[in-house]
């Protein structure tokens, strides 16, 4: 998988991002207004305690701190004024995004799930869908799964295969099938069945033995669908044959594109009984670590093109929300008055509450922000002098806003590099105006057992969960008829028609199991999508012959 530009704590790089709520009612307003009148409602606005924070052409834009719109308007009742409105709250927006809310006290549906049409079918659990992870282990400390419908193996060296070694393989397995239990987060067919066998070492790499042997183990539990989010160079026979038996016995396997943002082709997905799965974000576009060989290979009159070396389709893979062992991930939040703001936690866990200090760019201590709560812009010094200031200042905590478009990650230095300890979060640019209109402000910094992961790693296990539930309802299909239905169905993205960043496009269940259900599981007869037979980094992975995907 792939980090979102935070560093490693111990082992693991803990993305966290603010759990947002609905904007609530403002007390900032606009107020509409004759120009050459502007100067005396200006005045009449600062005279009544208002902050002016926009001065335009018509219109003046200002906040009354603490008072409602209707006694703001009841203050500003004057002949020079056109209209008193609320100066309503606009974020940027994606297509698809998660439900807002915090996992560790209820439930959210991660982006994906809605992308995917994951939410419009139902799983079949009579059906025995099983789906087999091969990675680095699921940590039985998260309670986010059905534990009476999990088995799992151990590979030789790698220790139990409940005790995760990293978040990478949790995370896999939530997106695969985390519980439909009113908390934490859902997965893509919840509560189905996964069989885990942990391959990774302690040092986060295993061998193509490894993968080969897995993918016995997997049959001989009884499972429909291996997913593998790993991948490394060079094919190797007896890895390319353990995967083909499976494909020739009727299941499907998946592994990731992996995720160096090149054309290199890497291994299992590689493989022609392997569909190979890249990434996607939030607003439909290719994520651009996701790896994209070509279909072809050759040269000349040996030159020859195979849909099934080269990625088939893709899923949400890029800041995805999944489970993580007991208290192995941070997550942030931050409010504005009432109001919540996505943000990034940086460091120090602690929770702070006060009134707003605007501290510019934070180069100095500044005695005005004592018992405040510093909001800072980025720029000049580092990330850790500007809390450092704000600290010394005596600031109980610290947001940092990005000052280009987008959430602002980093870090303070690890160990004793970091010298701070107020809790310090980044913010989106597009937010700075709301942040620096606040009178008051809440920032909290805590653990949590979910947390977010991009990489073609997060990718893969939503295609196989999506793969999973759309087959528990056509159960008398192969998985090469169900890999086939993926690719006719998928929604198109990218260059019009198939191209070699989303293959056939992104998947979905919903259009999967109505095409199904018209067709069959031989499908149409006029399909262009399928063929008949059939990586990225995370936790503590580190690369070697077979890393994490």
């Amino acid at each position: 998988m792939k980090y979102n530009k935070l560093s490693t704590i111990a082992t693991a790089t803990l993305l966290a991002m603010g759990f947002t709520a609905a904007a609530t009612a403002s007390d900032r307003v606009i107020i509409q207004l004759d120009n050459s009148k502007k100067g005396v409602v200006k005045a009449l606005t600062k005279q009544l305690g208002g902050d002016v924070k926009v001065d335009a052409d018509g219109f003046i834009a200002a906040q009354f701190s603490g008072k409602s719109l209707s006694e703001i308007k009841g203050l500003l009742n004057n002949p020079h004024i056109k209209l008193v409105e609320e100066d309503a709250l606009r974020k940027p927006l994606a297509i698809y995004n998660d439900d807002q809310g915090n996992p560790m006290t209820e439930q959210l549906t991660p982006y994906a799930v809605y992308q995917s049409q994951a939410n419009q079918v139902a799983l079949n659990h009579g059906a025995g869908m099983k789906v087999c992870v091969i990675d680095s282990g699921l940590d039985r400390s998260n309670v986010d799964f059905d534990w009476g419908n999990i088995t799992g193996d151990n590979d030789s060296g790698t220790g139990s295969w409940d005790v995760a070694g990293g978040p990478h393989g949790t995370h896999v397995a939530g997106t695969v099938g985390a519980a439909d239990n009113g908390v934490g987060v859902v997965g893509m067919a919840p509560g189905v069945a996964m069989h885990i066998i942990k391959v990774f070492n302690a040092e986060g790499w295993g061998y193509s033995s490894d993968l080969a042997y897995a993918a016995q183990k997997c049959t001989a539990a009884g499972a429909n669908i291996i997913t593998m989010s790993l991948g490394g160079g060079g094919a190797n026979s007896t890895e390319s044959n353990a995967f083909a038996t499976f494909t020739n016995n009727g299941g499907l396997v998946l592994a990731a594109a992996g995720n160096d943002g090149n054309n290199v082709r890497s291994y299992p997905a590689g493989y022609p009984s392997v569909m190979m799965v890249g990434a996607n974000d939030a607003n439909n576009a290719i994520a651009d670590f996701s790896q994209f060989p070509s279909c072809t290979t050759g040269k000349g009159k040996n030159v020859t093109t195979d849909e099934t070396i080269c990625v088939e389709v893709t899923a949400g893979g890029v800041d995805t929300l999944s489970t993580y062992p007991a208290d192995g991930a941070t997550s942030s939040s931050l409010y504005a008055g009432s109001t919540a703001f996505a943000s990034s936690a940086m460091e120090n866990a602690g929770s702070a509450s006060g009134s707003t200090y605007f501290m510019g760019l934070a180069t100095a201590t500044d005695s005005g922000a004592a018992g405040k709560v510093c909001v800072i812009d980025r720029g000049t010094v580092s990330f850790h002098d500007k809390v450092k200031n704000c600290q010394n200042s005596g600031g109980i905590a610290a947001v940092i806003i990005n000052n280009e478009a987008g959430m602002l990650y980093g870090t303070l230095g690890e160990g004793s590099a970091n010298t701070t300890s107020i809790p310090a979060v980044g913010a989106a640019l597009e937010d700075r105006s709301a942040l620096l209109a606040a009178g008051t402000m809440s920032v909290t910094i805590e653990s949590s057992d979910y947390g977010y992961m991009s990489g073609t790693s997060m990718a893969t296990p939503a295609v196989a969960g999506v793969a999973a539930l759309v087959w528990s309802n056509f159960p008398g299909c192969s998985g090469t008829e169900i890999r086939n239905a993926l690719k006719v169905t998928a929604q198109d993205a990218g260059a019009a028609g198939k191209d070699v960043y989303f293959g056939y496009g992104i998947v979905k269940a919903k259009a999967a199991y109505d095409y199904l259900t018209a067709n069959g599981c031989a499908g149409s007869g006029g399909d262009t999508g399928g063929g008949d037979t059939g990586g990225d980094t995370g936790g503590s992975c580190k690369g070697g012959p077979r890393k994490c995907g």
